[in-house]
């Protein structure tokens, strides 16, 4: 029986014991490898009919056919490797399998299996190990040590290569490209995209510690590969080292695009590394990886030893998905962990991700804005395309340039038969305004005056602009209202008013409008440019008569904020089996879409995100009213949505359910829950375990952009260790039941920030009573 083990003795080891084939995409997805440029399923060497075989390199979209969006490919697999043994085909699902371990070292991104396997005469033990350089961006390794337990020799032959048929679920992105052998030492394929036509490059080669061994190449359609044959003397010992490295077209880091370049670049690389061995690239590689744990490392004193493997898990997975080499890339919702999503980028990053970095690495979360900079033409395109004005950014991106690129159809309609459509890409729109409170989060964390000016304030107008042309004019009731859209509660379509989106876009033209009004006093130079760029001035004068006007649904009699027009007036059913169920897809086993947008069926946090984000706008009781009525009839079915609750449950003093919550986020991909991951990693709730730690329990948050801090631990934690950046300062936070401690370089600039109504400036170190607090 397989499953997932943890240990207090190791706080930075994911691990699966036993085997069973079912549940292959698990650990493919939890225990996947990379460094933000390529990023790769934890996939076994030998292969399975349940598998799923996924490299990606990130920012490499293509499309399969010109009625299909962009995704990011499915790229050559350097994995793979088979065994012959004694003639017999090796695999886990026949014979004798004991003492089966597959591990990840998340401080290092080593991933380790292990195990015996008996099958008839033969009893080997086996030792797989593997990682992907955080160093060297284009460089894997893999490592496969085979140890014979019996005292007759083995027969062994290894196949092992580059196998370009792998395919997207089917769809084959590649021309299949030149292969070959180069100085009889490395096997090269150099496929290319065949739509946004960039070139690949993909070398391997191999070292064998045996006696007497023989080879061949083969090749075979998308595939080329070595064979080697060698006898494995009784208790003898082999080992089959394979170097890997993968290069593309768009890479950042080096100038000569053509094949030829990049080939021979891949080929001094490999040679330059001849006389370094497999742990001594480990090693560097781990070097790297400590540089971002020795940055602002959390430790949390609690029995429950799962927290704290929890956040190292967490940022783990945020540093091997994020492109951090290049700001024309962002985050997939999937990161690079497998193909839902199609590697999109969408509010997770802004919301659930940004967050992390902005108070963290501000150098990787400036790339991630930038993203969004780079994108303006795409917003303008969808803008265009729909009769609006300004950015309207899509609601799923690829390319910065591409625009929308939400597929059309999805899942099957259990009443109908028919493919579901997704209508996010046409109406959920409040996306807009999520680029724009990103950004803004962006300037307050990290005080970057000079991407403000060249980039922000350019988005911020241009996000408004859209909003003022979005607006439509209710005369009976005169305002301005948002019609037929999709909340961030993606179970009620076509709904007006989502109570979500009308407060963002709101907060989004008023900024704008004082946002201006600053420029024209301080910087008029630049306010004149970005005038001449975006015709500010009857835009504003525009968002100037209607942003007062704007409906913003206001609590009913009860206290509740309406979540849109219709929403109260829905049905309401016991949820109690779906939200008790390991797996979240129940409630459409017995409902459709259609019937379930007409109850009261909520799918993430809405309404309760708007107060967790704009918390100055709503009062306490308002707040505790409202998570009262929505958390019941929330299904939490996204994995967005837990991490919201538990942060504004916290807020509300409601610790013991707030950290029920954390709970549960925590194990939506640690959990032993076995089908959880399959499609891949769960990107903005790892963001969400961050954020529950930092802005929830440690009480951290940019309101209205002041600095806040009141922290308040759940009662399983007796003492918090945290840091942040904030205006280039390094700030280090120590709270426990009875004290908040910061301390900071006294050479920097003070840091003022509010904690429960009081102002405090640090600026060494300060000591806060939590009577104070």
């Amino acid at each position: 029986m397989t499953k997932m083990n943890y240990t207090r003795d190791n706080l930075w080891q994911i691990e699966e014991v036993g085997f069973d084939s079912r549940y292959l995409g698990k650990t493919e997805s939890i225990m996947a490898l990379g460094n933000g440029y390529l990023g790769s399923r934890s996939a076994t060497e030998e292969r399975y009919p349940t598998e799923q075989r996924d490299t990606f390199v990130a920012g490499t979209f293509n499309k399969f056919a010109e009625n299909e969006v962009s995704e990011l490919p499915n790229v050559p697999d350097l994995w793979w490797m088979d065994f012959i043994i004694n003639g017999e085909h090796f695999s886990l699902e026949k014979g004798i399998v004991s003492h089966f371990s597959k591990r990840l070292n998340l401080k290092n991104g080593e991933l380790i299996r292990e195990f015996d396997w008996a099958f008839g005469t033969i009893e080997l033990h086996f030792i797989f190990r593997r990682f992907v350089s955080k160093k060297r961006r284009h460089y894997l390794s893999s490592f496969v040590t085979i140890e014979n337990l019996t005292e007759a020799a083995v027969n062994i032959q290894i196949r092992s290569g580059i196998d370009g048929q792998v395919t997207n679920n089917g769809s084959q992105h590649f021309y299949e490209g030149e292969k070959g052998l180069v100085d009889g030492k490395y096997i090269q394929m150099m496929p290319q995209t065949n739509e946004s036509q960039i070139d690949f490059v993909f070398t391997a080669g191999h070292r064998i510690k045996a006696e007497n061994v023989r080879e061949r190449i083969e090749m075979g359609r998308r595939q080329i590969f070595m064979n080697y044959f060698f006898d494995l003397p009784a208790k003898g010992t082999a080992a089959i080292e394979k170097r890997m490295s993968i290069y593309t077209s768009i890479d950042n880091d080096h100038s000569d695009r053509e094949v030829t370049a990049i080939r021979q670049r891949a080929i001094t690389e490999m040679e330059a590394l001849e006389d370094i061995s497999f742990d001594e690239l480990l090693q560097e590689s781990a070097e790297k990886w400590n540089e971002m744990w020795q940055k602002h490392p959390i430790e949390i004193d609690t029995e429950n030893f799962e927290d704290q493997l929890a956040i190292h898990f967490a940022k783990y997975h945020l540093h091997i998905m994020t492109p951090a080499h290049d700001e024309r890339m962002n985050i997939g919702a999937k990161g690079l962990s497998g193909e839902g999503y199609k590697g999109h980028t969408f509010w997770d990053t802004e919301v659930f991700m940004l967050p992390y970095f902005n108070f963290t690495h501000p150098d990787i979360a400036k790339s991630l804005v930038t993203y969004r900079y780079l994108g303006l033409d795409g917003a303008h395109k969808k803008a265009t395309s729909n009769g609006y004005e300004g950015a309207q950014y899509p609601w799923e991106a690829a390319n910065p340039s591409d625009g929308e690129v939400t597929p059309v159809w999805g899942a099957a309609d259990i009443v109908t038969g028919q493919s579901t459509k997704i209508w996010s890409g046409f109406i959920e729109q409040h996306i807009t305004s999520d680029v724009a409170f990103g950004v803004k989060q962006y300037i307050d964390v990290t005080g970057d005056k000079e991407f403000a000016e060249q980039k922000a304030y350019e988005i911020l107008f241009d996000t408004a602009k859209f909003w003022g042309s979005r607006l439509e004019y209710n005369a009976e009731n005169d305002y301005y209202e948002i019609k037929d859209v999709i909340g961030p509660d993606e179970y009620k379509e076509h709904i007006n008013n989502n109570a979500y989106t009308n407060y963002t876009a709101h907060w989004n033209v008023t900024y704008a409008l004082a946002l201006a009004k600053e420029l024209k006093r301080s910087q008029p130079e630049l306010f004149n440019h970005l005038n001449e760029k975006l015709g500010l001035d009857a835009v504003l004068d525009s968002l100037a008569e209607k942003v007062d006007k704007i409906f913003l649904p206001q609590p009913t009699e009860e206290g509740i904020i309406p979540q849109d027009d219709s929403y109260l007036e829905k049905k309401t059913i016991d949820l109690t089996k779906y939200k008790s169920a390991d797996s979240v897809d129940g409630l459409f086993h017995d409902y459709n879409l259609e019937q379930v947008n007409q109850m009261q069926i909520t799918k993430q946090a809405d309404v309760l995100l708007l107060l967790y984000l704009f918390e100055g706008l709503f009062p306490h009781e308002m707040k505790l009213k409202n998570f009262e009525y929505y958390e019941p009839r929330t299904t939490h079915d996204s994995s967005l949505s837990l991490s919201t609750h538990a942060i504004l449950s916290a807020d509300l003093g409601k610790l013991d359910e707030s950290y029920e919550f954390f709970k549960k986020a925590r194990n939506i991909d640690m959990g032993e829950y076995m089908k959880s991951s399959d499609d891949g990693i769960h990107a903005a709730s790892l963001g969400g375990i961050w954020q529950m730690i930092v802005f929830g329990y440690g009480g951290v948050r940019m309101i209205d952009g002041q600095l806040r801090i009141e922290p308040h631990l759940p009662k399983a934690w007796k003492r918090l260790t945290y840091g942040f950046d904030y205006h280039g300062e390094s700030i280090d936070v120590v709270v426990t039941k009875e004290s908040v401690e910061l301390t900071k370089e006294d050479n920097g600039n003070n840091v003022m920030f509010v904690s429960n109504g009081e102002t405090y400036s640090l600026k060494n170190k300060l000591l806060i009573t939590l009577e104070e607090v």
